[in-house]
């Protein structure tokens, strides 16, 4: 049987994706609601701890506001402040996002160790955005908060590059589309190109876990079985969801 966190709200707690920054909630109701998910996520033995810096997470949001060109997004705060902390609590030395568009999604995990909410010093923070101009826009919005070159954008096909990759993967989120109808269904193809290299430990975050579950029954199968990771828990305090996943 599935592990599931279910904010009470989450279906009624619905942004406007050309407002990105628009505030939905008072912030002690949407850290509540975060902590509570985290909760969850120690209790599934997918996380160590659930301690992050409230404030920190503060200062990534609005130098985010105010330094990146974003047309749209399906990144609630709710989520934004989830992915934060999931990365400010794991420190994964090297992160991979694949499907990152303008570069919000990326920054959203990124920012745990880059710019004004970084916590601790990262190795190689990649994100991947197959279109070239959405991929020069998101690396330019990047740059805009890390001039260090920690954290960049590559324009890349997910698959390929994760199964190229060198070194061990500690963080990998996933929130690209397939080609010819796969959908979120590709997925489980760039998991597979890359679960070789991610330790014991590592963590895997599934964006649209709600929203596109039609399109993830396969990689729901293979992240929560225990023959290949430690636990998974889809994790819902919106419409979109993040399936959580630890090796």
């Amino acid at each position: 049987m599935a592990l599931e966190h279910r904010a009470e709200d989450w279906d009624r707690y619905k942004m406007d994706y050309n407002k990105p920054h628009e505030p939905l909630e008072p912030l002690s109701r949407e850290a509540a609601v975060v902590d509570a998910a985290l909760q969850a996520l120690l209790d599934a033995g997918v996380i160590e701890h659930t301690a992050y810096d409230h404030d920190r997470v503060l200062a990534h949001r609005k130098a985010v506001a105010e330094l990146f060109e974003i047309p749209w997004t399906g990144i609630t705060p709710r989520m934004q402040r989830l992915l934060y902390a999931i990365n400010a609590i794991t420190r994964p030395p090297i992160m991979i996002a694949a499907g990152v568009f303008c570069g919000n999604t990326f920054i959203s995990n990124a920012g745990a160790a880059v710019g004004p909410g970084a916590c601790y010093e990262a190795e190689d923070l990649i994100g991947l955005e197959i279109k070239k101009d959405e991929a020069t826009r998101a690396q330019r919005n990047v740059r805009r908060i890390d001039p260090t070159g920690v954290a960049r954008i590559l324009a890349a096909e997910a698959v390929a590059f994760v199964g190229d990759y060198a070194r061990p993967v500690d963080l990998l989120y996933l929130d690209a589309d397939g080609d010819k109808g796969r959908g979120k269904g590709i997925y489980l193809e760039i998991l597979q190109a890359g679960y070789e290299k991610m330790p014991p430990g590592s963590v895997v975050l599934a964006h649209n876990s709600v929203n596109c579950a039609e399109k993830l029954g396969e990689y729901f199968k293979f992240v929560r079985d225990p023959q290949h990771l430690a636990g998974s828990v889809n994790v819902i305090i919106d419409g979109e969801g993040l399936e959580v996943s630890v090796r």
